[in-house]
């Protein structure tokens, strides 16, 4: 149990059955009656957001989230394969659980996948991935990092802005929490 005093972005708690995490808080003290939390809360499984007050010093339990690291071996239209790195045991998860994870993930990447009480409900991603283009519009001579950008394909399928110098073949570093590109490696 965690008094709702405790709180910080990213403490996991349970909440009917389901696993929220703490996206935004504020201790409220109005000038009339108790004070109180004002939270927005995620849903874990279904990536719902939530608000919710709490009276200040509420007791809520703490959700334990259990990572292991695993690597993406490879999916079969519907489930993707995980290995774990220590036991080489394999974990196919479906479609749904890693559907946002789903364009930077490429195989032999190791990531971390959640555990709660046994049950697998997502991955979380290390917050940059190298990923190689695709396809992009050629360079011409002359273009310049500070010019603009183009659009360009990556190997998992995802479409990200890059600048005019970026050719087919080239590695790029991709920021996970955003989608954006950050450096050419």
């Amino acid at each position: 149990m965690i008094s709702s005093n405790d709180f910080h972005t990213g403490l996991t708690i349970e909440l009917d059955g389901d696993i929220f995490t703490v996206v935004e808080f504020q201790h409220v003290k109005p000038g009339k009656g108790s004070a109180f939390v004002r939270s927005r809360l995620k849903n874990m499984r279904s990536g719902a957001v939530v608000e919710k007050t709490f009276r200040a010093g509420e007791k809520v339990p703490r959700a334990i989230i259990e990572r292991k690291e695993m690597e993406y071996l490879y999916n079969t239209g519907e489930e993707y394969i995980f290995m774990d790195t220590v036991s080489y045991e394999q974990l196919s998860l479906d479609r749904e659980q890693v559907e946002d994870s789903i364009n930077f993930i490429r195989e032999n990447l190791r990531l971390q996948v959640l555990f709660y009480k046994e049950e697998v409900f997502g991955v979380e991603l290390p917050h940059f991935v190298e990923l190689k283009v695709a396809e992009t519009d050629p360079s011409f001579k002359g273009d310049t990092a500070a010019g603009g950008g183009k659009p360009a394909k990556l190997e998992t399928g995802l479409v990200v802005q890059v600048p005019f110098f970026i050719s087919a073949g080239d590695i790029l570093k991709i920021d996970t929490r955003d989608g954006t590109y950050i450096e050419r490696v």
